[in-house]
């Protein structure tokens, strides 16, 4: 019954970091840790072998040593490069190149979405909005939550893994 709970941490924590990074333009350190430690505290318990654990670990350290690659040209916020390698991290090596196409896909996608909001919406409706998120979104050079590509991306693979296997059967 606690493995079905598994099923929910990925989804759960993945649409609250994309909805923190849409209002604040960024993630809690606390999803991506609570993502982190709750792969390698229940991982075993889903029957996952400890090779694979060691596996999916080294798919998390490959992609986090890459995202800090990122963050530090100022590509991608420290926030969405801890939330990808979290990603990673439940993904592993097996499914690790979809979950990234995918990312990129929907953070294309994103951003000519991001963009024609900024250029095609009065500044006066956002006003109107009178929200603040919608104001920052709405500025030019503006960021870009990113964290929405990664979750989105993560949720739509995640029911492909060895992991999700595991604890469905």
């Amino acid at each position: 019954m606690i493995l079905y709970a598994l099923l929910f941490v990925v989804p759960a924590a993945m649409i609250m970091a994309a909805l923190s990074d849409l209002r604040t333009l960024t993630i809690p350190h606390t999803l991506s840790i609570a993502l982190a430690i709750t792969f390698l505290a229940l991982a075993p318990f889903a029957g996952l072998p400890l090779k694979d654990i060691g596996m999916h670990a080294a798919a998390c350290a490959l992609v986090l040593t890459a995202g800090i690659a990122c963050f530090a040209c100022g590509w991608l916020g420290g926030g969405d490069a801890k939330l990808l390698a979290a990603g990673a991290l439940w993904v592993g090596f097996d499914q690790l190149v979809p979950f990234i196409y995918h990312v990129t896909l929907f953070g294309g996608i994103l951003i000519v979405l991001i963009l024609a909001y900024r250029w095609f919406v009065s500044e006066q409706f956002v006003m109107l909005a009178g929200s603040e998120w919608v104001t920052r979104l709405h500025q030019p050079g503006g960021g870009v939550p990113y964290g929405i590509a990664i979750a989105s991306s993560a949720v739509l693979i995640f029911p492909d893994t060895k992991l999700y296997a595991l604890i469905m059967v």
